[in-house]
């Protein structure tokens, strides 16, 4: 792992190109990532890590030119990049995962098609008021109604808001459930 980040440093650092040093410095980084056995699968790119505060970036690279190339404030942060880039593919797999077999639970409970479709829509975003959920999924209103009611009953998803005739009324998944 410490020779992808010395090899993107070194690239960095010496500014060969024109344009695109950064990017190539990257791609180089995880090109002996992956020979050295870290095979992500395009799971992720250290590059979000990076964009997520570029002063940072920028710092960390030029405190190995002030420090006499002292590279350990390099290291660590490139570390850091790949840990919490890590962590959040492992923290996405997770939630896929309890994301299926939700719907598989419900499926076991004898659910319509449909209605496990609509618990799929409103796990993917969140939450959805009816209107939300008859425009992504074509539905008649009253149909989803009666789902949305069959899903609350079940304790998949809950009902946030006032009153049935609530214009800001949603409905978004049980946490307990996931």
């Amino acid at each position: 792992m410490i020779v992808g980040g010395l090899a993107q440093f070194q690239l960095v650092h010496i500014h060969p190109f024109v344009d695109g040093n950064g990017r190539t410095a990257r791609l180089l980084s995880t090109l002996c990532l992956y020979r050295f056995g870290y095979d992500f699968k395009r799971l992720f790119a250290i590059s979000k890590y990076y964009d997520q505060d570029r002063p940072a970036y920028y710092s960390a690279i030029q405190s190995v030119r002030e420090h006499d190339m002292e590279m350990t404030g390099w290291l660590e942060y490139f570390v850091d990049g790949l840990a919490t880039q890590m962590l959040e593919v492992q923290e996405r797999g997770t939630s896929a995962i309890r994301r299926d077999v939700l719907l598989l639970n419900a499926r076991g409970l004898g659910l319509k098609d449909r209605t496990v479709d609509l618990l799929a829509f409103l796990l993917d975003r969140g939450r959805g008021t009816v209107s939300d959920c008859e425009a992504a999924l074509g539905e008649n209103r009253r149909t989803l109604q009666r789902d949305l009611k069959v899903l609350v009953e079940q304790g998949f998803i809950r009902e946030v808001g006032s009153g049935s005739t609530d214009p800001t009324k949603y409905y978004e998944p049980v946490p307990d459930k996931l």
